[in-house]
């Protein structure tokens, strides 16, 4: 595969996977109870998090998974079980009623930006394992180089697409997000069953198979 064909796979998968526009409506019920500027420090640090995060595991993921004994699949379990509880959350409507006190918006921000937004909704176990299998595939220094450069590029798309949000909610009122995030909440909850099926299923065809 030449490095033309190398890099514009490598763009289609990161971005099919990671969906920046997907994560929109669920970024824009995250974050309602936060100001536009908190708003635009949470997509900056949750998209810089995770360009760190996918550039780790590229040049080191088959070795720590080998190193510590995990799978892939233990990581789809773990981001079904986070899905599926922020995804009840939002079916409750909990996040849009909630306003964060000024003096504790600094520490939202921060833990909401690196879970669970830069883990598992931007680099969830789909982008990080083409991630890792991507770096393998690479044939040469130069195609490694396009791997990180395409995955920077995807993942400021996606942030350019967060920052967008806010001019969302303004659009959509207080009732329409309330009804968005209600209606985000039963799609991130069958999100969180496939993720969590997907990764359960090969360990117990595993496990039968042991036995």
């Amino acid at each position: 595969m030449d490095s033309f064909d190398f890099g514009l796979l490598a763009f289609t998968s990161f971005l099919t996977l990671i969906n920046p526009f997907g994560l929109m409506p669920v970024f824009i019920s995250m974050t309602s109870g936060l100001d536009d500027r908190s708003r635009r420090k949470t997509a900056q640090r949750g998209g810089l998090t995770a360009f760190v995060i996918l550039l780790l595991f590229a040049l080191t993921g088959q070795f720590l998974f080998e190193f510590f004994g995990i799978s892939v699949n233990g990581l789809r379990i773990v981001g079904g079980i986070l899905f599926l509880l922020m995804g009840y959350d939002m079916l409750q409507a909990r996040l849009s009623a909630i306003r964060i006190p000024k003096e504790k918006t600094a520490e939202y921000v921060g833990d909401i930006s690196i879970t669970p937004l830069a883990v598992p909704m931007i680099t969830g176990p789909g982008s990080i394992t083409n991630a890792i299998v991507l770096m393998e595939d690479a044939q040469s220094l130069g195609q490694k180089a396009i791997l990180i450069a395409v995955m920077a590029a995807v993942i400021g798309l996606n942030t350019a697409a967060l920052l967008f949000a806010p001019t969302i909610t303004r659009w959509i009122g207080e009732t329409g997000n309330k009804v968005l995030m209600r209606l985000m909440g039963l799609i991130v909850m069958v999100i969180a069953v496939e993720f969590f099926f997907s990764g359960l299923g090969p360990i117990l065809r595993q496990i039968l198979i042991e036995q």
